[in-house]
């Protein structure tokens, strides 16, 4: 199945799933610019304030879009950073968080493997305004598994290629996180390789998000988290200064 982005389609798509932060945000913009007519309050504070809100409204609509609809991410072209010989993949697991958007596409740029889709989405303890409404216009591959994050239905040492693209930043438990990875590691054969892509909380992402950096984990909790789920190899590719790559072999 060929797969036809429409424009600005991630910029939109997080418009659409956080709209409750933007009618908040542009809420109290309206009361602090109300208040200001009312108490005649310092001009330069006022304008602090607004450009800050603004800045804060709007950076993550720029920033989501030069990721999601321009820096090539959905063209997977990413991929050749990660030395795969297509020849030898042959079994891959895709696992998402409930919104999938890259399964067709990964079949696509692997078209004679197997490939076998998880949604480890658990609607008591990932609860997410954004992730509930995200789920509701996902494209849903054929066959795909629900599973529990602690388990993945497959067996032993018998995948090539586990993708968790922009997804495992949803499990906030450090120990549900290093139980998700343990299993990726037991699924994972020797030779095998988890192509893990996630923002970071980092400074180029706090500059982007603002406090909303603080959604995703640091570079030192998830090595951290793949070395304690037994994983030998912690490789890290940046993929614009707001995404890493990682690529980790068991």
């Amino acid at each position: 199945m060929e797969i036809n982005r429409r424009k600005f389609q991630g910029v939109l798509n997080i418009l659409s799933f956080n709209r409750h932060f933007y009618i908040f945000g542009i809420g109290v913009l309206a009361l602090i610019i109300i208040s200001h007519q009312i108490f005649h309050w310092s001009d330069s504070l006022f304008w602090i304030i607004i450009i800050s809100f603004l800045y804060g409204l709007i950076m993550p609509l720029i920033v989501s879009a030069y990721i999601y609809d321009f820096s090539g991410y959905y063209n997977f072209n990413w991929l050749k950073k990660c030395e795969i010989d297509d020849l030898k993949v042959k079994k891959i697991v895709n696992i998402n968080a409930g919104f999938d958007e890259t399964s067709f596409i990964i079949k696509n740029n692997f078209p004679n493997a197997d490939l076998k889709v998880f949604d480890f989405y658990d609607s008591e303890r990932h609860t997410e305004a954004a992730i509930i409404r995200a789920r509701k216009v996902s494209l849903v591959y054929p066959n795909t598994q629900q599973m529990k994050s602690d388990s993945i239905a497959m067996n032993d040492s018998s995948i090539d290629l586990v993708f968790l693209l922009s997804a495992v930043h949803e499990i906030r438990s450090n120990e549900e996180k290093i139980q998700f990875l343990k299993e990726c590691h037991r699924i994972c054969k020797p030779d095998g390789k988890v192509i893990m892509v996630e923002r970071l909380r980092d400074f180029p992402n706090f500059s982007a998000f603002s406090v909303g950096f603080t959604h995703f984990f640091s570079k030192k909790t998830w090595r951290n988290a793949f070395e304690s789920a037994g994983f030998k190899t912690f490789e890290d590719i940046k993929f614009t200064p707001f995404m890493s790559i990682f690529i980790c072999k068991p």
